[in-house]
């Protein structure tokens, strides 16, 4: 399968999951991402504010704060197809925007400089035990990590973990993945 079949197929199971099960799975990656070490030791934590299918992240980040971490987010600038992200500390800083997803309102929070984000939470659709991925199809977070130095991780469904994925040259892989089961120190 190419990367769009893979993604599509992989959104059609995920959609199919019922909403309990989802929150329930949700809520178990959030406690295995908030055991990781890099997490834990990192002052500033960039993640996505989810739709469903995605992995929820709002409890997440609500644990993020009560642990005094620095929440980041992503706000697309479409025209340009980048992103910045900015520091939010509720979630009223946050609007429906590009995609109908939520982002951040640019006046009423911090832009983050890219060199001070520990820890990046990268959102997919499929992932390999390589750490690589396939995304919603922007190519936004791929644009965004070619010099990124700090640890990415991602949060990955069982149905979203397959042996490999398509990869092009331009692809980077995240550095772990966490599981339901199990956490994967992707190229080890």
């Amino acid at each position: 399968m190419d990367k769009k079949q893979l993604r599509n197929s992989v959104l059609q199971q995920l959609n199919n999951m019922p909403y309990q099960a989802y929150r329930d799975r949700s809520r178990t990656l959030a406690k295995h991402l908030l055991q990781q070490k890099s997490v834990l030791e990192a002052k500033i934590i960039a993640i996505t504010l989810s739709n469903k299918p995605e992995v929820d992240t709002s409890f997440i980040i609500e644990q993020l704060w009560k642990m005094k971490k620095r929440v980041v987010v992503p706000k697309c600038e479409a025209s340009q197809r980048t992103m910045q992200f900015y520091e939010i500390d509720t979630f009223a800083q946050t609007e429906r925007a590009y995609k109908n997803i939520l982002e951040p309102i640019p006046e009423l929070c911090e832009a983050v400089d890219q060199a001070q984000i520990d820890c990046i939470v990268v959102p997919g659709v499929v992932f390999d035990v390589l750490g690589y991925r396939i995304g919603f199809g922007g190519g936004y977070y791929d644009r965004y990590l070619q010099d990124y130095q700090g640890t990415t991780i991602a949060l990955a469904f069982e149905e979203q973990l397959i042996n490999e994925v398509p990869r092009e040259s331009h692809d980077l892989p995240v550095h772990i993945i966490v599981g339901e089961h199990k956490t994967i120190l992707c190229g080890q």
